[in-house]
């Protein structure tokens, strides 16, 4: 798979491939893999397929996500990405529905 970057913004996308080696960062269990064979860090990198920039905090809008400090973005790999995605989001609606009031009672 060639290093090629997007369109939109490849000095920001280059700058943060270079600071993560090309590899995948997600560790530690981000994706719900623990990554235990290979020291807790994901070693997936552009061999193993395309690898997207995008900001630790998954749950953030698009518009949100676009004005995160290149200092705050993260390299993926498609798999754990999405992964932790999921996870983030399902913690996040878990949070807010922990933290919503109760329902008034019927009675």
């Amino acid at each position: 798979m060639t290093h090629r970057p997007p369109l939109g913004a490849p000095a920001v996308w280059q700058t943060v491939m270079d600071r993560a080696g090309a590899h995948c960062q997600c560790e530690g269990g981000l994706c719900g893999n623990q990554h235990s064979k290979t020291g807790m860090r994901c070693i997936n990198g552009t061999a193993h397929g395309r690898l997207i920039v995008a900001p630790a905090d998954l749950t953030l809008s698009p518009v949100a996500a676009a004005a995160v400090p290149v200092e705050q973005l993260r390299v993926w790999c498609a798999d754990c990405h999405s992964k932790a995605q999921r996870r983030q989001l399902a913690s996040k609606q878990e949070q807010e529905r922990q933290q919503a009031d109760e329902p008034l009672a019927l009675f």
